[in-house]
């Protein structure tokens, strides 16, 4: 997907109603998951991303700092996130658990 022509969120729009069931891209361009939920305040706040599974069944979440994804909309205005992170790097990280 070519993010070029996407327009980046502003700061005031990083809300959980905007961010969540958002598509998050990795570092290679293929979809690596979706924002399940937003955690947290501030500058600890993370997005906790669904990775893995076949339509949400057996998806691991995991929590990604909300500074490590770039949100934008396209030109549809759907909201996604790129990140440097790969499908394969965030199957690694530990579940995270409520």
């Amino acid at each position: 997907m070519d993010h070029t022509n996407h327009i980046r969120l502003a700061a005031s729009e990083l809300t959980p109603d905007v961010l969540e069931g958002a598509t998050v891209y990795g570092a290679d361009d293929h979809k690596v998951g979706k924002v399940d939920h937003v955690h947290g305040a501030g500058e600890g706040i993370t997005a906790i991303i669904d990775v893995g599974g076949f339509l949400g069944i057996g998806a691991k979440p995991v929590a990604v700092p909300l500074a490590e994804l770039a949100f934008m909309r396209d030109e549809d205005g759907d909201v996604h996130a790129v990140t440097a992170w790969t499908k394969d790097q965030l199957k690694e990280m530990p579940e995270h658990r409520h």
